[in-house]
């Protein structure tokens, strides 16, 4: 009888595994818990949350609550259970971890077609068909075999990146279009400083309160990646002569160079995103937002997705991997989760529904499902397979992913009914169509 490896029972693993199975193929879970920890997991459940008990926003203007409701019409068993086992949090969908685990490792192990192995997995099965969703405290040794499988230069093992913002956010009017000595295409946003601006800045960085490390984490992880409140603290000069320099960034406006200038490059291929170039920081989540609201054209700034340092095992995506979460060069390996660069517990899930439902329909020999862009699931598909490789940075959903909307609308709230609206619409069409 046919059958799919999953490597892995976390949130992706164990979606994966539950897409697979309702579908009638044969799944073996491999999870190495409890025979070896991680030194993040503390029970040998899973899906075990090991950072916050939320799953953030349950409403409809928000990406992250379409994704949800998504993955509700598609049977998801991390939705099902969080609903299930979901304790008082406002607007957001917040989970009794232990209920939340014990719920998915019954339902899960109980399946019938759902075999679970608990041993450490050291090399990609050969044979057959595989999801790796093995998290990003992937053992060393299974590491060192992805590593071979997806090329060695397309494996990181730490996730340092700069906040990304919307475009709509940016004051257009306070930066200026320009490549450094003008070379190739004006490819960058340049938001200038005059020298107080700048002193005030960097005053600003140094004082900033810095977001605490876990205990798994204090390695170091980031010597060829310095946070800019670490060159904040070494002195003017060191951002000067590194991301903030302003040679070759004359402003059109003055015909002048300013003191310094922050660089944003477009991040997604619709040109909604952007980031702030060499700014990866370890600032609190609403400081980075304080702290960098000072920058010449980004006082209204909305960040989308806040800069972090942190231990991660991710593949450069882009590089290596199809819409389908399959690897380009080996067809009958998937990969899932935050190894994917999708970054959050309900994205992680997300990609491991889409991989399940694809690893079983190859088990099933049938086409493979490529979601619609319009839908969450599908722009997170799109945006880890299409970002800039060069570039590429680990990401939560969000609706700057999405297809741009075809009318303007000035509110943030109605732009988010709309793009739900849209997502809704498109999700339920698949579903039917595709008989999912």
């Amino acid at each position: 009888m046919t059958y799919v490896n999953v490597i892995g029972a976390g949130l992706a693993g164990s979606e994966a595994a539950w897409q697979i199975a309702k579908r009638g193929i044969q799944v073996k879970l491999y999870e190495m818990r409890p025979v070896k920890q991680t030194p993040a997991h503390h029970t040998d459940k899973f899906a075990e949350l090991v950072c916050s008990n939320s799953l953030r926003a349950n409403n409809l203007t928000n990406a992250v609550g379409v994704i949800k409701e998504e993955m509700r019409q598609l049977d998801s068993i991390i939705i099902e259970a969080a609903d299930a086992c979901s304790v008082p949090a406002g607007g957001a969908l917040a989970v009794d971890r232990h209920e939340f685990a014990g719920y998915i490792t019954e339902k899960v192990k109980n399946h019938p077609l759902v075999e679970v192995i608990h041993e450490e997995v050291t090399e990609i099965p050969k044979d057959g068909i595989t999801i790796i969703a093995t998290g990003p405290l992937t053992s060393p040794d299974l590491a060192k075999a992805i590593q071979e499988a997806t090329g060695l230069d397309y494996l990181y093992f730490y996730d340092a990146a700069a906040p990304i913002i919307e475009k709509d956010s940016i004051d257009m009017d306070k930066v200026y279009l320009k490549s450094r000595y003008d070379k190739g295409e004006a490819a960058y946003l340049n938001c200038p400083m005059n020298e107080e601006e700048f002193n005030a800045f960097q005053q600003a960085l140094v004082e900033a309160e810095v977001a605490p490390l876990k205990e798994f984490e204090k390695e170091k992880y980031f010597e060829g990646c310095m946070p800019i409140e670490v060159m904040a603290s070494r002195g003017p000069k060191t951002m000067l002569f590194g991301p903030m320099k302003p040679v070759g960034l004359e402003d059109p406006k003055t015909g002048k160079r300013p003191h310094a200038v922050v660089q944003l490059r477009q991040d997604d291929a619709a040109g909604t995103l952007y980031n702030l170039v060499g700014f990866q920081t370890h600032l609190k989540w609403g400081e980075q937002k304080r702290v960098f609201q000072m920058i010449p054209g980004l006082e209204n700034v909305e960040i989308v997705r806040y800069g972090v340092m942190h231990r991660n095992t991710f593949i450069n995506s882009p590089k290596v991997l199809a819409p389908t979460y399959q690897l380009k060069t080996q067809p009958n390996v998937f990969f899932a989760g935050q190894m994917t660069g999708v970054e959050g517990y309900v994205e992680s899930a997300g990609s491991g529904l889409v991989a399940g439902i694809n690893a079983a329909q190859m088990a099933m020999e049938k086409d493979l499902k490529i979601f619609p862009a319009e839908t969450a699931l599908g722009s997170m598909a799109r945006y880890i397979t299409e970002a800039d490789s060069k570039h590429f940075q680990p990401m939560n959903v969000n609706f700057g992913l999405f297809p741009a909307l075809d009318v303007k609308l000035k509110s943030k709230q109605e732009r988010g009914e709309k793009q739900a609206e849209r997502a809704l619409k498109a999700i339920s069409e698949y579903i039917t169509t595709e008989k999912l």
